[in-house]
């Protein structure tokens, strides 16, 4: 059978293709930009007929039909791996179950623990030789289709092929059925507006880079900053590893400042795993051959990352407190994102031989309850608060006042050195908390 006819022979609508899903099962949405819609719409329409059916996704950023058709959760429960602002809201409803995890462990946790009886996710059109790219989603595409006992692929003709990487496209002989439809526009994140305060922080890490470093960004204000700020200076010979594909890449690719030709691996390729942006972007990774997909175990491997040198990983943080425990994804009890790969760059980014880590946030902000101003230098954190980031792996804290090096550092260093970038507002509470801690010195001292 020639490529063309076992596609016409896979080809089903989407409602013939979910009557594969049965009650107690796992069905698995990939993540982020490979959310089905058309699967999910017809998935929907069969609650009546199934019962206790697990969903995974993540990164989702328009309604899903499996949810809005079954508030009560009798039919469909929806399990997430890292939540944005639908999801959040969806979890402050009761209808959307986080799931703790390292990002890099992501394609091993299916190959080991999950189970997965079918796999419905978009892709990007067949190439002539029988290849589906994974496009802007490939965290562990690939170890999902492995694991699933059925793998339904829906065709998005928006999604670009990405032709460089590995584990990046799926062939049409380990394809169960294909799905296509009218397609609608992919939802985009726009770069969000930098302010004073973040200039200020951007500059401090902007400081510590040298030409020829790799560079890992964040999603967000702070790391969109970075690379704005990148941009607009004289480094040169930048390279480019990171999880997540930000607009700031683009710009600073844009700015030329980008060319990987100082890397010590995956020279001459900017490396990512999973793309979330404005359109611009989408349509800059497109026949992109500087770019290579790789799946989340290889890009947020530790040990892969550092030996890169001069890597510099920038993410951000919601608080942290006076032993240096980083939260940077929950609100107490509330989940507000995930971990993600936030411990992983961290970890690497101070591997790296002249590599350094930097955590940013701002040193307050306003209670939108109370209106009053806050600290994100907490004493201890709160109760049930998750710990993104234990104390041991902490490195460069960064906020408008300053950095902190945490690196093997006492708790009395580390309390010092997190109060000086602490809002001076909120020192003096901060230095009484660290005397009733015990890690509070004569010696210490504020500047």
């Amino acid at each position: 059978m020639d490529l063309l006819q076992e596609y016409k022979s896979k080809l089903v609508s989407a409602e013939r293709a979910v009557q594969v899903v049965q009650s107690g099962e796992w069905v698995d949405y990939n993540f982020a930009l490979a959310r089905p819609i058309l699967l999910d719409k017809a998935l929907a329409t069969r609650k009546t007929e199934l019962r206790d059916v697990k969903v995974r996704g993540g990164v989702i950023m328009e309604p899903l039909e499996i949810v809005t058709a079954d508030p009560l959760q009798e039919h469909f429960i929806y399990n997430s791996w890292h939540q944005l602002g639908y999801e959040r809201r969806l979890s402050d409803q009761g209808l959307c179950n986080y799931i703790p995890m390292l990002y890099r462990n992501m394609p091993l946790y299916y190959r080991k623990s999950l189970e997965v009886d079918v796999a419905m996710f978009a892709v990007s059109p067949m190439d002539k030789h029988g290849y589906f790219s994974f496009s802007l989603t490939n965290s562990a595409s690939k170890a999902i289709c492995e694991r699933a006992k059925t793998v339904i692929l829906e065709i998005n003709e928006n999604l670009p092929a990405v032709s460089c990487g590995s584990e990046h496209c799926i062939h049409i002989s380990d394809v169960d059925y294909i799905v296509e439809g009218d397609n609608q526009e992919l939802p985009v994140v726009n770069p969000v507006d930098v302010s004073e305060t973040d200039k200020k922080i951007a500059q401090y890490i902007v400081n510590e880079i040298r030409n020829g470093s790799t560079i890992q960004l964040g999603i967000g204000a702070l790391p969109n900053a970075v690379g704005t700020m990148i941009a607009e200076s004289d480094l040169r010979d930048l390279g480019i590893h990171t999880e997540m594909l930000v607009d700031a890449y683009m710009t600073m690719a844009r700015a030329g400042k980008i060319t990987n030709k100082l890397k010590n691996i995956d020279k001459g390729k900017s490396i990512f795993s999973f793309c979330l942006g404005s359109k611009n972007l989408y349509e800059w990774v497109t026949d992109n051959l500087g770019l290579a997909s790789c799946p989340i175990n290889y890009t947020n491997d530790p040990h892969v990352m550092a030996l890169n040198d001069n890597l510099v990983t920038i993410n951000n943080c919601i608080e942290v407190d006076l032993y240096g425990q980083i939260n940077s994804e929950s609100s107490g009890s509330r989940q507000i994102s995930g971990t993600g790969g936030q411990l992983d760059f961290l970890t690497g980014g101070y591997m790296s031989k002249g590599g350094k880590s930097f955590i940013c946030f701002t040193s307050k902000y306003t209670d939108k309850k109370t209106g009053t101003a806050k600290s994100r230098v907490q004493i201890s954190l709160p109760t049930s608060t998750t710990v993104t980031n234990p104390r041991t792996q902490g490195h460069y804290l960064v906020t408008e006042w300053g950095m902190a090096d945490l690196a093997g550092r006492s708790t009395w260093e580390r309390a010092e050195r997190i109060i000086n970038i602490a809002h001076p507002d909120f020192r003096e509470e901060l230095i009484k908390g660290a005397e009733r801690l015990g890690i509070w010195c004569k010696t210490n001292k504020i500047s």
